[in-house]
């Protein structure tokens, strides 16, 4: 077969630029130097072509090249899976087939400067120690790795859990991303050392249910490769728990790093120490400068009214790490690029991702966890504080004055809310666990008992304090009940306010070397049609059996099915927008298949998962459902509808209907 010349040309770059990736011609010119060295001076006249070839194989350099062009692989040994897997610098789930992104393979620049992480398995991971070795065909539970650099982020394959997870992964990191000035350039080593931004991993535990838990979350010091021979460096890393379990060690991650290309120098381990030293020094000291004026803050709030002690006033707020840091710097202005187009759609996206109270050992207070929105989004769960800072996010990101509230709602609950100020001073409350919007109507408590006010909507009862990414504002009113607050933030008599410069020294991304300061949303690769399907099939086959265990029969109207598709398309909308739309045509089509009669029941209910089992059995709980699934009566015929709606990362909002028409006994 013979290639055209634009397809030899392009193979020929593509040669070149995995080579130019190897640093192949680095390590043929010191094999030959080394060759010649040991022939002896009076043998150089002859060392030729083939001795340098029977050097390279012995060396082990042709092998990695060929390896690298996936040349030569006998296809009975790929199709047997003999060899050894390549890494992967990207997740595909190739067993479940309803999540699925396509392959593509993208030529590495070697004008640009990157950075090879390596996962090269795990050790000591004590705590599964006498986990079972898994079943082909059973369901264990996982561990996935995620990484975040410097707006890059990526997850492993799922490996089975066990005391030496097999982890085998390969992540190609662009130093430069995205960025403008010196992004063309080659990063030298000096450039690369003033790069504070730390790898964070966060190791993810996902249970034979589905259920995910934060296993660890770990910032990753790269920058010692900049001393390490031919830029490659090997570590073991102990990687510590989370919370309360911050002290004890969760396992040793054996990583790899390397820079590709290989820089021409390489930087002295006392300059490295010195630089990242000195940044933590200065980090350290702006803490303590901020601390120092944070105290003297409170003393002065306090001196306003002896109550304001009882109030909700959160300056610092624990991380997953167990350390503290302002709450200013857990906020962060977000785009959501595409993947979100107004703000509505953003406080739905919120509002799908799960609820779950930090989890503690023992009795006592609850602990209190604030997770940065990498860390939010790989588990895909968190508090009412990790939702509020997200929605506040992505409302910033839109352009809105946006603040994050805390305060207490019914029976004196603490609780975490957003709040949006518009140009006129109106003001709009969102609760970023259900996604509802409230206006809220402020109450003048001069006014005399006759005049009527409105009854405000919302749960909420006290106020303490609202912030953003560079603003903190403490609730200095003689009342912090919400209905009797008024927003004026820049009223002094009304609000205390910090200082802007002295939040920004310690809550601006440049002024957190160990702290991601950019975390983007990723698409969710699940395919709605396929899991609507499969879900769909599956809550049929529980019904069957919870039928025949009833002695009863069970048969479906597939018309009816899919004519409950708009009512859960409706519902969605409703849940996006605020606003119900098309349930007069909906009426219009099930009266249409109903014949005179008979009686149609019909239960919609939404899950923000995609566990068959868990919903029926959640569905069965209601009344009106039981009901319908165990329907008895003359001419029973059974409809079920499922309609997964997806959104970034992995949220989704799964809406099963399930339905029936019959003809009643007397």
């Amino acid at each position: 077969m013979v290639l055209p010349p634009e397809k030899v040309a392009e193979l020929k770059q593509i040669i070149h630029n995995q080579l130019s990736q190897m640093d192949v011609h680095s390590r043929i010119r010191q094999v030959l130097s080394e060759s010649i060295h040991d022939s002896g001076a009076s043998d150089r006249n002859a060392f030729g072509e083939q001795e340098l070839l029977t050097a390279l194989r012995e060396k082990g350099i042709v092998d990695d090249i060929l390896q690298q062009l996936q040349i030569g692989q006998n296809p009975e040994q790929e199709r047997h899976g003999s060899r050894q897997p390549k890494p992967a610098t990207h997740y595909v789930n190739k067993n479940e087939k309803t999540e699925s992104v396509p392959l593509r393979k993208g030529n590495v620049d070697p004008t640009r400067r990157n950075l090879y992480l390596q996962i090269l398995g795990g050790k000591a991971f004590l705590e599964h120690l006498q986990e079972p070795q898994p079943v082909p065909g059973q369901v264990t539970s996982t561990f996935t790795l995620h990484i975040n650099f410097r707006g890059q982020r990526f997850k492993s394959r799922p490996v089975p859990c066990a005391c030496e997870p097999d982890f085998q992964e390969g992540f190609l990191l662009e130093l430069h991303k995205d960025k403008g000035g010196d992004a063309n350039k080659m990063a030298d080593c000096t450039s690369m050392l003033s790069m504070s931004d730390p790898i964070h991993l966060v190791l993810i535990k996902t249970d034979s249910a589905g259920d995910t838990s934060l296993v660890s979350s770990h910032y990753l010091e790269w920058r010692s490769v900049l001393s390490a021979n031919d830029a490659r460096t090997t570590m073991a890393v102990e990687i510590m728990g989370v919370g309360s379990e911050n002290k004890v060690p969760v396992g040793l991650l054996q990583i790899r790093i390397e820079l590709i290309p290989t820089p021409s120098q390489k930087l002295a381990r006392d300059v490295i120490s010195t630089q990242i030293d000195l940044e933590k020094n200065r980090q350290a000291e702006r803490e303590r400068l901020f601390l120092v004026y944070a105290k003297q803050w409170w003393r002065e709030y306090l001196q306003i009214r002896e109550t304001h002690q009882h109030r909700l006033v959160k300056i610092f707020a624990q991380d997953e790490n167990a350390i503290n840091r302002p709450v200013c710097a857990f906020v962060k202005p977000l785009r959501a690029g595409r993947l979100l187009d107004t703000t509505r759609q953003a406080a739905r996206f919120v509002s799908v991702i799960g609820y779950e109270k930090a989890p503690s050992l023992g009795g006592g207070s609850q602990q209190e966890l604030w997770c940065n929105l990498h860390t939010f989004f790989c588990k895909n769960k968190g508090d009412c504080e990790d939702h509020a800072v997200l929605l506040c996010s992505l409302l910033l990101g839109f352009g809105l004055d946006a603040y994050v509230c805390v305060g207490t709602k019914a029976k004196s609950v603490p609780h975490t809310w957003v709040m949006t100020i518009s140009p006129d001073g109106d003001v709009v409350f969102w609760e970023s666990l259900t996604g509802h919007r409230y206006v809220h109507l402020s109450i003048d408590p001069d006014d005399p008992p006759a005049v009527d006010h409105p009854k405000a909507e919302y749960p909420y009862r006290a106020i303490g304090c609202v912030f953003n990414h560079q603003r903190f504002y403490a609730n200095n009113q003689p009342s912090d009940t919400v209905e009797l607050c008024r927003f004026h933030l820049h009223d002094d008599t009304l609000w205390k306010a910090m200082s802007v410069d002295a939040l920004q020294s310690v809550c601006d991304a440049g002024n957190l070397p160990s702290w991601p300061n950019h975390s983007p949303l990723c698409p969710n690769i699940t395919d709605a049609s396929l899991t609507s399907n499969d879900l769909e099939y599956q809550l049929r086959g529980f019904v069957i059996d919870q039928r025949k265990d009833l002695g009863l029969t069970t048969v479906w109207d597939d018309q009816l099915s899919y004519l409950l598709t708009p009512a859960l398309a409706a519902y969605e909308q409703e849940r996006l927008t605020g606003v119900s739309s098309g349930n007069e045509e909906f009426q219009h089509a099930i009266r249409r298949s109903v014949p005179d009669g008979h009686t149609f029941k019909g239960f919609p209910i939404q899950f923000i998962h995609k566990n068959a089992r868990r919903a029926f059995a959640t569905c069965l709980r209601s009344q009106v459902c039981e009901d319908i699934i165990c329907c008895r009566g003359d001419h029973v015929r059974l409809a079920v509808r499922v309609r997964v709606f997806t959104y970034p990362e992995s949220a989704c909002a799964t809406w099963v209907m399930f339905a029936c028409k019959y003809k009643s006994v007397l």
